[in-house]
């Protein structure tokens, strides 16, 4: 941080985080301000580089009187990586934050009142360590000059002149045992992009403490590719278990997956979650902290209490997350969901798994709602949550309860707002399980049930 002070600076003090990498402060004229790099508790020099009409964003330049909660980062990259935006601050702070924004959003959007928002949520659970409990990150690969540079996205978004992408050694967030991998990945590919015109959109890092599993998914577009060349180089520095490239095609932020080319090992990667083994190719979602993706399984069986006379619905299902215990508990599973690669997921985790109760269903949850009706019902939808009609359907069904399980606390309170519309459901248990730590990101999990 510079320590001149611009013109346009205002010392302010640091009240909360926002949900995101910044901070909330409001200026003498009492216009919030978001600030990035300082935490909750900061008293700060802060550079203001917009000021709009209801809101001004600024850049904390010095910390004049640092918060209690402030630590120093365990991560040397954490002020130039964006994957870590919250690690100056304190982990139980973290957790406390992020109840915080919880409860917010309640209250600012699904309009709900205050003390019934504290009394409805839970204190933030934890599951495993802060720091060190990723089974995957990825890496970005980008051509500087003549050097390939292969590391993490900087935050040079807030008009700065640092590189997009930082070489790093390590990432503490990945699973420990594994921390090397990162240095050797890297050394790898470059050493393969030297001689050679090798070009990658990303490289993603897949680790399991359990299966003991590597898989190292190169994401590309079609082309000539030097297959037996990169798979050796790649599994000599990495002794992976699968090594696959990832074809796309299409817009940068609408890129489609188009094939998966298997380039040595097994293909896909194996996790264990309770009593249940899931395999997984490379274009599938697995949330990325296991011991997190456990404990929302047991939080959401613990809700619906299913047994085996219950018909059970799982929207938007993925690889099998929830849809395998409740097979295991249900006497029936629908089991929707919408990417091509997950179903194909779920139908290999299902046959492992010997389970012939679920009825695998490919497509959109509106355009595909099951026609069967549920005794229990399971939603995990993308950060968009859940469509209008989506929530009306759900509100028809005769289902004693339904656990909604959230990755943004936005979409969530706009949903719940939906539910209340419809005066059928309402929750009655909110809990925030912190899957990513050091990020301003939380998984909530919701049960409802019917009024009374």
């Amino acid at each position: 941080m510079s320590n001149t002070k611009s013109t346009n600076t205002q010392t302010l003090k640091i009240e909360r985080m926002a949900y995101g990498a910044d901070a909330i402060a409001h200026n003498a004229d009492g216009k919030t301000v978001f600030v990035a790099g300082a935490i909750a508790g900061d008293v700060a020099e802060v550079e203001i580089t917009h000021d709009g009409k209801t809101f001004c964003n600024g850049v904390a330049q010095k910390i004049v009187e640092p918060s209690p909660a402030r630590v120093e980062p365990a991560c040397p990259y954490a002020t130039v990586c964006g994957g870590c935006p919250w690690a100056s601050m304190a982990y139980e702070a973290q957790a406390q934050a992020k109840r915080a924004n919880v409860v917010d959003s309640l209250v600012r959007i699904a309009h709900m009142d205050p003390h019934k928002a504290e009394d409805l949520v839970a204190p933030c659970e934890t599951p495993g360590k802060p720091w060190g409990y990723r089974n995957k990150i990825e890496l970005a690969f980008r051509r500087q000059g003549n050097r390939v540079v292969v590391g993490m996205h900087t935050q040079a978004s807030r008009g700065s002149n640092v590189p997009d992408v930082v070489r790093v050694d390590s990432c503490p967030l990945l699973n420990a045992p594994n921390k090397k991998l990162v240095k050797a990945v890297s050394g790898a590919l470059g050493y393969l992009a030297g001689p050679s015109d090798l070009t990658l959109d990303r490289v993603g890092v897949r680790v399991s403490r359990q299966t003991k599993d590597v898989e190292i998914a190169l994401w590309d577009s079609p082309g000539p590719f030097a297959r037996s060349r990169v798979a050796k180089v790649i599994m000599d520095a990495t002794n992976a278990t699968s090594i696959v490239r990832v074809l796309s095609k299409g817009p940068k932020k609408a890129r489609k997956v188009t094939g998966v080319e298997v380039l040595k090992g097994r293909g896909h990667w194996r996790e264990r979650i309770g009593n249940n083994t899931m395999m997984l190719s490379a274009p599938s979602f697995f949330q990325v902290n296991t011991a997190g993706a456990q404990r929302l399984t047991e939080l959401v069986l613990e809700g619906l209490k299913p047994t085996m006379d219950d018909e059970a619905m799982d929207l938007y299902c993925g690889a099998g997350t929830f849809t395998l215990p409740l097979a295991n508990k249900c006497g029936w599973v629908s089991a929707v969901e919408s990417y091509g690669p997950a179903v194909r997921d779920l139908r290999r985790n299902l046959n492992a798994a010997n389970l012939n109760n679920v009825e695998p269903i490919g497509g959109d949850a509106d355009r595909e709602f099951p026609d069967e009706e549920a005794d229990v019902i399971v939603v995990d939808p993308p950060r968009a949550g859940l469509a209008a009609d989506v929530v009306r359907k759900l509100s028809e069904q005769p289902a004693r309860a339904i656990a909604y399980v959230s990755c943004d606390p936005a979409t969530l309170a706009r949903d719940l707002a939906r539910f209340a519309q419809h005066g059928v459901f309402c929750p009655t248990r909110i809990t925030p399980v912190d899957l990513f730590p050091q990020t301003y990101h939380v998984e909530t999990v919701v049960l409802l049930t019917k009024n009374s």
